[in-house]
Parts: structure tokens; C-alpha cells; sequence
């Protein structure tokens, strides 16, 4: 058994490899999937497990403590490892980090949902929030999206937006601080938001035609990121049914409130990694939940074992 540290591996990953590997493991047979939410107030511990034909077993745990942010010095708020089995024995093969596989499967989510559906073209980026999942996203969507010319952040404490500015700017990357969250959306092509609010952020009446909005926030019921006008408007677009359509607010409470159906849920990765249709022209606005499922755990810790043992 190997344990796979984040420093062991992290600098030698790509965000083009995890989301290939997200893809090509979307064409194995369906993943099995449970999940075990335990909650204290905002404080969370999530239990996810993944079984995969001819790919393998993985079981996350990770713990959730918002407010790690605040503490001095400040510590990570999202902690816990990954077990990764073998397919074929059951052995474990690995414990991963699994702060090394929350990133690179976070945002390699996010971006292959935006490879899959987003303009080409696009140019413009927005993300909205400021924490650690912001940082990776920034890196993710400009690997993905070499085109992108501005990369603007908002967030609703605007010393945290600016301190995450100077820090990308000493890595050679130039990000704008947006001080009106509805005049960035409005000029985005692709909107990412990754908050920890419990109600509507993102505004349909900001987003104009052929914007690709990426929401990964919300991953309790009580949570959303979208209000009900962006979820009517858009092409609305999931990374797994299973684990988004009942458990998450951001469609669980929509859903419920008929805001909008279950058949205005276009199509998950299974669907868009095997043929499936994404937007469906160039002034569509296109919505993508990003919920995150074990399985998604899984094919990323797989593709990072392979990438261990093959240092």
C-alpha cells in the first residue's frame, strides 16, 4: 500500500490530463456511488464511495470546517484522505491525500463541464469567490481555455478578492478585482462560482446569450448559487444525475418548487462523454452543476496513482 502525499505529486499533474482521464473514465460502465453526509451546523463530514468496473474502488472522507479560513494562522477548511482498492482483489493500493484529490478533481470537473459545453471563443472569465478552489480554478480554465485574455475575480470580502490578486500576480498571472458582481457577470463568457452561500448569488437578469455559468458551491440541500431565473433560462447541464438531482439545492430546490423539471435536465457526463449533445447554438446560455460524485474521486485518484508510479 502507497501513501500518496500532496507534494509528492501535485507539481507534476496537469489540469488536461485529469480532465481526459474524467472523460475517458465516463465511457467505462456506470458507476455505483454511495454517499454518508454528517453535519454539525455549517461544519460537515462527507463520506463518498465509488465503485467502477475496471477501474476500481475509492472511499473519500473529508471534513468541512468553514471557519479554519478565519483561524491564525489559517488553516485549510476542507482536510481528509482517499482509499483507493483494486478492481480486481480489493486490495487497498493507496491513501491519497485528499486535499491532492479534492483540487485536481474540483476544478477538473468544472473544466472538462466547460470544455464539453462552453464557446470556444470565449475570452472573457469571471470567478466568483475567493478561497482555495477559486485559486485552482484560475489555473484550470487558462490551461483548458488558452484563449482567455481577461480573468477577473469578485468576492463578497473584497480584502480576500485583492489578496488573492497579488498572490497570482507574483506567479506571473494578471487578475482583475471586480468591485459589482452584476456588471462582471454581465460581461463574462464564462462565469465559475465557488461559494459558500446558502442563497442565490448569481442573478439570471445579469447573463447575457452564449454564457457558460459553472457552479460548484452548493453541495448541501439548504445551499444554492443560481436564482430561479437562471435556472429557467439556461441549458442546464449536471456532471452526474445520481448525485445532484435530489441531494444538492442548487436543483433539489428548483425541482421542488417547479421552477423547473427533471427533463430540463439536458444531459451529465455520461450523456455529453459519449455522444451527447451539449449547447445548442452559440447564444444559448449554458449552466453547469459541478456535484462533485465519488466517482469523479475515483477516476481523479486513479489518474494520479498512474501518474505516481510512473515518476
Amino acid at each position: 500500500m502507497q501513501n500518496i502525499g500532496f507534494d509528492d505529486i501535485d507539481h507534476k499533474l496537469t489540469w488536461t490530463a485529469i480532465a481526459d482521464a474524467l472523460e475517458a473514465g465516463h465511457r467505462f460502465e456506470k458507476a455505483q456511488v454511495g454517499d454518508l453526509l454528517l453535519r454539525d451546523g455549517d461544519r460537515a463530514l462527507l463520506n463518498r464511495g465509488a465503485w467502477i468496473k475496471g477501474l476500481g474502488l475509492a472511499l473519500k472522507s473529508m471534513s468541512v470546517f468553514p471557519e479554519n479560513n478565519d483561524r491564525t494562522p489559517p488553516m485549510p477548511s476542507i482536510q481528509g484522505a482517499m482509499l483507493l482498492f483494486d478492481g480486481e482483489t480489493g486490495a487497498v493500493k493507496a491513501v491519497l491525500d485528499g486535499v491532492l484529490v479534492t483540487k485536481w478533481k474540483t476544478a477538473g470537473d468544472s473544466v472538462l463541464g466547460a470544455r464539453l459545453l462552453a464557446r470556444p471563443d470565449s475570452r472573457r472569465l469571471l470567478v466568483v469567490g475567493a478561497g482555495t478552489v477559486a485559486r485552482s480554478l484560475m489555473s484550470a480554465y487558462r490551461e483548458i481555455f488558452p484563449g482567455l485574455g481577461v480573468v477577473t475575480i469578485w468576492n463578497r470580502n473584497r480584502e480576500k478578492a485583492d489578496a488573492l490578486a497579488r498572490e497570482l500576480a507574483d506567479e506571473g498571472l494578471t487578475i482583475e478585482v471586480a468591485t459589482d458582481l452584476s456588471e462582471a457577470a454581465a460581461s463574462a463568457d464564462i462565469i465559475s462560482c465557488a461559494t459558500m452561500t446558502k442563497t442565490p448569488i448569481l442573478k439570471g437578469e445579469w447573463i447575457r446569450p452564449g454564457t457558460h455559468v459553472d457552479l460548484i458551491g452548493a453541495y448541501r440541500p439548504d445551499m444554492r448559487e443560481a436564482d430561479d431565473e437562471l435556472m429557467r433560462k439556461a441549458e442546464v447541464f449536471v456532471d452526474s444525475r445520481e448525485t445532484t438531482m435530489e441531494d444538492i439545492g442548487e436543483l433539489a430546490i428548483p425541482l421542488a418548487a417547479g421552477v423547473i423539471t427533471e427533463g430540463d435536465v439536458r444531459g451529465d457526463f455520461y450523456d455529453l462523454c459519449n455522444g451527447g449533445k451539449g449547447r445548442s447554438d452559440q447564444e444559448a446560455i449554458t449552466l453547469f452543476k459541478n456535484g462533485g460524485g465519488a466517482h469523479l474521486d475515483l477516476m481523479t485518484g486513479s489518474v494520479i496513482y498512474e501518474k505516481f508510479n510512473a515518476a
